[in-house]
């Protein structure tokens, strides 16, 4: 027997969230069906008052109610210091570090041949727009530890050592391959005191 076309519609819509393949689509298609509908509806409410009211801050690229974000608008951060991340997902967890008291840069992305992903489909230009106008003395590439990440920091730092800016990677407290979204604020915290300059 074939699913309800509304159950089906549902299906393609949820698998194509990442990471949620079509048992799992289905799972939460058939969840949201049993729930109260107040519960729905206050699913429904919480998407699209987040979509209305994200923005993209201007100067670091962060999701945030505010532009500038809360971040750049702390006058009591280190402005002489950038985390170059790659999504706001990544910003969100070396945030958690304690350690930590510079700005960040969200790229976006990172760059990827093989899927037709050059410096102009990320944020490469901005981020240099910023290094030249504030007096910036250390970037730090915290970029993913994947083939992706390390190809992006390793474009990065030959691009910004030209303006005489100390470029550092974090250190390799974090597991090769693997997504610092995932990574506990230990090994995140560790990366950081690890990194070195490249």
């Amino acid at each position: 027997m074939n699913r309800p076309q509304a159950i089906e519609r549902m299906v393609e819509i949820i698998k194509r969230l990442p990471g949620v393949g079509p048992k799992m689509a289905e799972r939460l298609s058939y969840h949201i069906m049993k729930i109260p509908q107040g519960e729905v509806d206050r699913l429904i409410e919480s998407i699209q008052k987040a979509r209305q009211t994200m923005k993209c801050c201007s100067v670091c690229y962060n999701l945030s109610e505010s532009d500038p974000c809360p971040v750049c608008s702390d006058s009591s951060r280190d402005k002489n210091v950038i985390c170059v991340v790659e999504t706001p997902q990544d910003l969100i967890a070396v945030s958690k570090v304690k350690d930590y008291t510079g700005l960040y840069f969200v790229l976006g992305g990172a760059l990827s041949p093989l899927d037709a992903v050059g410096p102009d489909d990320i944020r490469v230009a901005q981020l240099l727009k910023r290094l030249k106008s504030d007096k910036i003395t250390e970037v730090i590439l915290a970029t993913d530890t994947d083939s992706k990440g390390e190809t992006t920091a390793i474009y990065l730092a030959e691009i910004i050592k030209p303006f005489g800016i100390k470029v550092t990677r974090l250190g390799y407290g974090l597991p090769v391959g693997g997504d610092i979204e995932y990574a506990d604020e230990v090994t995140i915290s560790r990366a950081i005191a690890g990194r070195k300059e490249m």
